[in-house]
């Protein structure tokens, strides 16, 4: 008896676990753990569900789990009838709708809010009250604004006993959390000794994040050179977990640091100085911090100014040495100094041998130089009007002659330094009497009333120079013009007949003189003759009275076409022609006189007519 009864048992165990396998295999459902969707926009959840029943059988049901983890009925389909829970805050954001694959339901959320970040539950019944649920977390993102950054306007010594602010960055209203990462350049700051990264985080009213980040550090001279700048990293729906980044502007700070070396060196003049310049030197430490400069002439008792640029104007050869600038700060009490040489090239004035004033007789030789001491190498050169005649500290003159006479100008340049030169002149004087340039002149025709003479008379003592004529007198010349040679002079001579003018040069030694033989050219006027003038003014009122017959010839012929046209006094010009029959068939013709207002009848042959045959 127990075998079948046993039997039994096995038998209606299977029967319930087969149908509770079919159940199970009837109804599934299948939903994603989360969706991601951006803050304002538009979340849409799917459903999807598998049952050997009808959709018109399937009573779907919408819930989402509050922060206390109760749930809330959001809305119903059953079939093809919704009904939404009006007292749920997803009443009016809401729609359900199925899908283009079988079987699946979405619920779409409109203006998504941060507190719509729950869980959302599907739970599909069939008819057999069987249910199965499914259920999705909804991540809502929000993009921050771009990040700012503020960098201190004030500097930053190096030697600050603790950390210095840099600058603060900012990225506000995201979420999640931004992060915000601060760079040099391009390595990322992290928090070390020297270096401090301070972040504080602002939940607003919105619910939105806010994040500031304070960057302290110390710094160091290679700082003054460095880009400051910060890095905001968020999430964004759709990027797989990947943080997406915006940068601020970058930043430079002002870092003072001291100096290590001093600079002290020549301004101007940039090339070789000479006597006569201003000098300028100038002292510059390759730090920023607060310093003083003094300025030390090392040979000239120690003389000290306390800047760091000195001006030396018209500067000799005295000025020449050694200077030196320190450099002192003040905070850490530290010197630096450094020196410089000043050289002053000089030129001496030109020493000539001889000097000055030469006298020489004709045909003697005399050998000049010119010398000039200078800290340079120079040249020279002799000059005389303006043309160089030698290019050797010596200058030969050899056979004298009158006009070797003249202004030797010696003149010391030194190639090296532009504008450094000296001049020495020479004067030479060759003694002998006059000797006049101009030849006699014969004859000089003129016919006017002055002629200007010029004398040019060589020689040295310098000869006078006279105008006399042949009778004796002298003639003013007004003045006399010394020449390297000798003397000029011009003169006016007023002509009324002929004269000779004699130009007389004199001097110590003995005189000369030239003449000019002027011959005076009268040229004869002719005399107005009256006779012939009045024969030459009665020809021309002939003339005239020629013209006039001639016009008023002319108007009477005119006058008189006028007249035989009927053109004066309005009348028509036309004669008027009347026929009319007479007894003896005659043809008449009745002309009319415009003076005495009659009328004459003419026969054909020109007879008159009596006055009752008209």
């Amino acid at each position: 008896m127990a075998v079948p009864n046993t039997a039994s048992l096995l038998a209606g165990l299977l029967l319930v676990l087969f149908h509770t396998w079919r159940a199970w295999a009837a109804l599934e459902v299948y939903m994603n753990d989360t969706v991601e969707v951006a803050l304002k926009g538009t979340a849409k959840i799917t459903c999807r569900y598998t049952s050997e029943e009808g959709r018109g059988s399937m009573d779907i049901q919408w819930f989402f789990r509050k922060g206390t983890g109760e749930r809330q009925k959001i809305c119903e389909q059953v079939g093809m009838m919704t009904t939404i829970n009006r007292t749920s805050p997803y009443a009016n954001r809401i729609s359900v709708n199925d899908t283009e694959t079988p079987a699946e339901v979405a619920l779409s959320i409109r203006d998504v809010q941060l507190s719509d970040e729950v869980d959302f539950i599907c739970r599909v019944k069939s008819i057999s009250e069987d249910h199965v649920e499914g259920h999705t977390t909804l991540k809502v993102f929000g993009k921050p604004d771009h990040p700012t950054i503020e960098g201190v306007t004030t500097g930053i010594s190096v030697n600050a006993d603790s950390l210095s602010k840099i600058g603060t960055c900012e990225v506000r209203n995201g979420y999640p959390k931004p992060k915000i990462t601060w760079y040099k350049n391009t390595t990322p700051l992290r928090n070390t000794d020297n270096v401090n990264v301070e972040t504080s985080t602002t939940t607003e009213s919105s619910g939105l994040f806010s994040v500031k980040s304070v960057l302290t550090m110390k710094v160091d001279r290679k700082d003054k050179d460095a880009k400051f700048y910060c890095e905001a990293n968020y999430y964004l729906p759709g990027t797989n977990g990947i943080m997406t980044m915006m940068e601020t502007t970058k930043i430079n700070i002002t870092v003072i640091y001291p100096s290590t070396f001093v600079d002290f060196w020549i301004e101007s003049p940039k090339g070789p100085i000479k006597e006569g310049d201003t000098v300028e030197l100038r002292c510059r430490g390759d730090g920023n911090a607060v310093e003083t400069y003094s300025i030390k002439d090392l040979k000239n008792d120690g003389v000290t100014w306390e800047v760091d640029k000195v001006v030396l104007e018209n500067v000799t050869r005295l000025d020449s040495g050694e200077y030196e600038c320190t450099l002192t700060n003040i905070d850490i009490f530290e010197e630096l100094s450094n020196r410089t040489a000043v050289f002053v090239n000089y030129l001496d004035e030109a020493v000539l041998n001889p000097s000055d004033t030469v006298l020489m007789d004709k045909g003697d030789t005399i050998t000049a130089t010119c010398n000039a001491l200078s800290s340079l190498q120079t040249n020279t050169a002799w000059f005389k009007n303006n043309k160089k005649i030698s290019k050797d500290h010596s200058l030969i003159l050899e056979a004298a002659t009158f006009d070797t006479s003249g202004t030797y100008l010696c003149v010391v340049t030194v190639p090296e330094v532009e504008g450094m030169e000296t001049r020495g002149s020479l004067h030479v004087h060759v003694k002998g009497k006059p000797e006049i340039q101009e030849k006699d002149v014969n004859e000089i025709e003129t016919s006017d009333e002055t002629i200007i003479l010029s004398c040019h008379a060589k020689g040295y003592p310098t000869p006078k120079i006279t105008w006399t004529t042949s009778e004796g007198k002298v003639i003013n010349s007004g003045s006399q013009l010394e020449t390297d040679s000798g003397a000029k002079s011009q003169v006016t001579v007023q002509l009324t007949s002929d004269v000779t003018v004699f130009c007389n040069a004199s001097n110590e030694f003995d005189s000369d003189s030239v003449s000019f033989n002027i011959k005076v050219k009268i040229t004869k006027s002719e005399t107005p003759n009256p006779s012939k003038e009045r024969k030459e003014s009665k020809g021309v009122v002939i003339a005239v009275i020629i013209i006039c017959i001639l016009l008023l010839a002319i108007l009477g012929s005119v006058l008189y076409f006028l007249y035989k046209k009927g053109k004066i006094c309005n009348r028509s010009g036309k004669q008027d022609i009347t026929k009319e029959k007479s007894s003896k068939d005659n043809i008449v013709v009745e002309m009319k006189s415009d003076n005495t207002e009659e009328a004459i009848l003419l026969g054909v042959n020109g007879d008159k007519q009596p006055p009752g045959d008209q």
